[in-house]
């Protein structure tokens, strides 16, 4: 099978497992890891991974079907970051779909729909560990039942996550830490890590388990 995998960082944290699953199955597909738009080409499946990209009719008609994983439960939490939404919001099972792509961002039928329960002392890494694995999962998934794959379209009222930025990642001095425990634990502190301001200078900070 002619395969693509289209991501947007190299600092993504589900970057080790992509790049691992490629080297342990290019002997069974045709794989191309990128992370560049133009170097899409054709193929049977591509797959948009940890994309912060909206990408083209033009590009969606030269594979036979182009699938992305996304951790909600669609067609509700459409957009950025929902597992650091859900997450923010205090929710200790994360929903998982792997859907269809199409020109309307995050509302193709569903092809699989699973659950990453977390503990609510897991941290970043942790956390995006859950999501990676199963995230291979239903990349795995999606091969082995390309042919014979029953969708399901998505129904009900659709909500929608908004952009976080990294000023979404501060602290504030006037709250408690257990007010902030999700937004610490959360954080990804080699991209967003969290941040108070004091006296006129910003520190970072960040917690881990010992």
């Amino acid at each position: 099978m002619n395969i693509t995998i289209f991501y947007s960082s190299k600092q993504h944290p589900i970057f080790p497992y992509l790049l691992k699953w490629h080297n342990n199955n290019s002997n069974k597909h045709k794989i191309s890891l990128i992370n560049n738009i133009s170097e899409i080409k054709n193929g049977d499946i591509l797959f948009l991974i940890a994309s912060s990209e909206i990408i083209k009719v033009a590009i969606l008609k030269k594979f036979k079907k182009v699938l992305c994983v996304h951790e909600s439960d669609l067609p509700k939490g459409r957009g950025w970051s929902p597992s650091v939404h859900l997450i923010l919001n205090g929710e200790k099972e994360i929903p998982i779909c792997l859907f269809e792509a199409t020109e309307k961002v995050d509302s193709g039928d569903i092809w699989k729909k699973d659950f990453i329960k977390i503990e609510m002392h897991e941290l970043a890494n942790e956390i995006n560990q859950k999501i990676s694995k199963k995230t291979i999962e239903l990349i795995e998934f999606a091969i082995d039942n390309f042919n014979s794959i029953t969708t399901i379209p998505q129904s009900g009222e659709p909500s929608y996550f908004s952009k976080r930025t990294p000023e979404d990642s501060e602290i504030d001095l006037n709250k408690t830490i257990k007010e902030q425990i999700n937004l610490l634990r959360i954080a990804d502190q080699n991209r967003y890590p969290c941040f108070f301001n004091y006296e006129g200078n910003r520190y970072k900070i960040s917690i881990s388990k010992f």
